[in-house]
């Protein structure tokens, strides 16, 4: 018969099995109306068939057709399931009750139309019509898959995820356009949030944090375009990163101290290469008895802190009012009394607000923006301040930069889809008109292995007594921050002598 339908493409091992045939149902059978929350069903509610000769072939023709049997087999069902059942009754209903009544009523559909399957075939396409009717339909093993970054659907029939660093089409589907959209509207309806015609662009997020951004037409030409990025459940330690030579030990160290000493930290990388997950690494060594306020677009960071108090934007309504804006947050969080406020995105003129709390007794703040380079992440700085309106000259600008950032952390995704911190760089001051920077740690690309990954080493640049030694002095943190950069050093020198 045939397996769940959400599996991955090819013959890749460890990716889910192939589905296997299932004959096509029978498309004129009644079916029997059923009790509360079922609707009566006059006519004896027949089925209705969708084809899917035109759905797109993702895999061998072999799988494409066991594909095809699939969706005829779970359309007519699902669509049988939909004129048998009050939806209405059904949302009052708790989880796990509805679950059950969907699952009664499929197996008297299934037994109705004498479709012979086994138990174990029977319980997958149970749960697939169970996620379609109450959760994310096809995207929910998808989503409980932990080792997946990013969901990218484009359109009801192709969906592709991000597994190590590398993007893969699977051969998820949806049903139509409509399936889709439905999926889409149930997600970001959990924030309060709508997608349509009228408000084609949304951000969202699921109950585990993870990000959603959903397109829909007549922007999205060709359907909907849903992209997910997902977050560990478990989540990430520096430790870790250190496991995945994203980070030396040595240069974790630092990263560690600089959470712990209150240093205004700037987190810099380009899209995918892991800023979120490196700030929330860093908090991670912020003092319990600290108040923490977080302001961003979408709520996801997961703080382990008692004292937390989280922000979030908020998009304007269909008359354009109501809009709250990241500004508005920053400013407003300034009179919570805050020790430390962490941005989840500086994306325009809020830069000016974050530099100014910075700069006035909010030491350990941190936030994350787009930029190439620790060089890069300062002129992009500067440019969102001027975004915002402000008539004021560069060097006051600048001065304010280096005022309030101490140190800048460059996340990069690299072509072969590993994520490394390349620069732990600190902001010294000003030479003329120019801000100087120094390196402390960076990370040399060597070449690469045969297997196409890239071979590279996280070395120190020589630097014992960075200008934060003052600051880790204040929270008894030297010591550490000398042996970790001297042993770096070592290190670095048994390498050049070889």
């Amino acid at each position: 018969m045939f397996g769940k339908r959400t599996t991955f493409g090819g013959n890749t091992p460890g990716l889910g099995d192939v589905p296997r045939p299932v004959p096509s149902p029978p498309r004129s059978e009644p079916v029997a109306a059923a009790a509360s929350p079922r609707r009566s069903a006059d006519d004896g509610a027949a089925a209705r068939t969708r084809t899917t000769d035109d759905v797109l072939d993702v895999r061998a023709p072999a799988d494409a057709q066991r594909d095809r049997e699939y969706f005829q087999t779970k359309s007519a069902i699902f669509n049988a399931l939909i004129d048998s059942i009050d939806l209405s009754q059904l949302a009052t209903m708790e989880s796990q009750a509805a679950r059950e009544e969907i699952r009664d009523i499929v197996a008297e559909i299934i037994a109705l139309k004498s479709i012979v399957m086994s138990i174990s075939e029977q319980e997958d396409l149970l749960e697939d019509i169970c996620n379609d009717v109450l959760g994310y339909g096809p995207l929910e093993p998808l989503l409980a898959r932990d080792d997946i970054a990013d969901i990218m659907v484009n359109g009801s029939q192709k969906c592709y995820i991000e597994v190590g660093g590398k993007v893969r089409l699977t051969n998820v589907r949806f049903r139509d356009d409509a399936h889709l959209m439905n999926v889409c509207q149930r997600i970001v309806s959990q924030v309060g949030r709508r997608v349509d015609e009228g408000s084609p662009i949304c951000d969202a997020r699921l109950p585990d944090g993870s990000r959603v951004n959903v397109i829909a037409p007549p922007l999205a030409i060709d359907g909907a375009a849903l992209t997910i990025r997902k977050f560990k459940k478990d989540k990430l330690t520096l430790g870790q990163l250190v496991k995945y030579g994203s980070i030396s030990p040595e240069g974790a160290e630092v990263l560690r101290i600089l959470g712990r000493v209150r240093a205004n930290v700037l987190i810099s990388g380009g899209t995918g290469s892991g800023k979120t997950t490196l700030l929330n690494c860093l908090t991670a060594f912020i003092e319990k008895d600290e108040r923490v306020i977080t302001c961003e677009d979408s709520a996801e960071l997961q703080l382990q802190q008692p004292h937390v108090v989280r922000l979030e934007t908020r998009p304007p309504n269909l008359e354009g009012e109501g809009e709250i804006t990241m500004r508005d947050l920053i400013k407003n969080c300034l009179r919570m009394r805050p020790e430390r406020i962490i941005v989840g995105e500086v994306r325009g003129p809020e830069a000016f607000d974050l530099l100014q709390a910075m700069n006035t007794g909010h030491d350990g703040s941190m936030g994350t923006l787009h930029a190439n380079s620790p060089r890069e992440a300062l002129s992009r700085l500067e440019s969102m301040i001027t975004m915002g309106g402000y008539a004021l000259p560069s060097r006051t600008i600048r001065e304010m930069i280096v005022s309030s950032i101490d140190v800048i952390v460059q996340a990069a995704r690299l072509r072969d889809g590993s994520r490394r911190i390349t620069h732990i760089s600190e902001v010294l001051g000003m030479e003329g008109d120019v801000v100087v920077t120094q390196d402390v740690f960076v990370y040399d690309i060597m070449g690469e292995d045969a297997g196409g990954m890239l071979l590279g080493k996280h070395r120190s640049t020589g630097i014992t007594k960075p200008q934060f030694t003052e600051r880790a002095r204040y929270f008894n943190e030297e010591a550490n921050l000398v042996e970790a950069l001297e042993q770096a050093n070592i290190e670095q020198r048994e390498i050049m002598g070889r």
